[in-house]
């Protein structure tokens, strides 16, 4: 799965079927606040999601930044993998 983080646009991309998916973030003190999942209205492929989600916390990991999910289903993914809770802040529980 190719990524590219538009920081412009403050939001990582990716293509599936030629459909544009993206997940909004803001940036703050070494933390990255994840927004807002965008997709077409018709596309309902969680296991997409959650790779893109998986692609996303590595590049966190790369980056020795904390998560910070503001989104419901962002919380979710880090109940279904448990692997990534070492990425949240001290003092955020999931």
């Amino acid at each position: 799965m190719e990524i590219k983080d538009n920081t412009f646009s403050r939001q990582f991309e990716t293509y599936v079927d030629e459909q544009l998916i993206t997940l909004e973030y803001s940036f703050q003190e070494k933390k990255i606040f994840l927004t807002r999942i965008n997709t077409p209205d018709d596309f309902e492929n969680e296991e997409f999601i959650s790779e893109f989600l998986k692609e996303i916390m590595q590049i966190a990991i790369d980056n020795n930044w904390k998560v910070v999910p503001i989104l419901p289903k962002i919380a979710s993914f880090f109940r279904k993998n448990r692997v990534y809770r070492e990425l949240l802040p001290p003092g955020i529980r999931i």
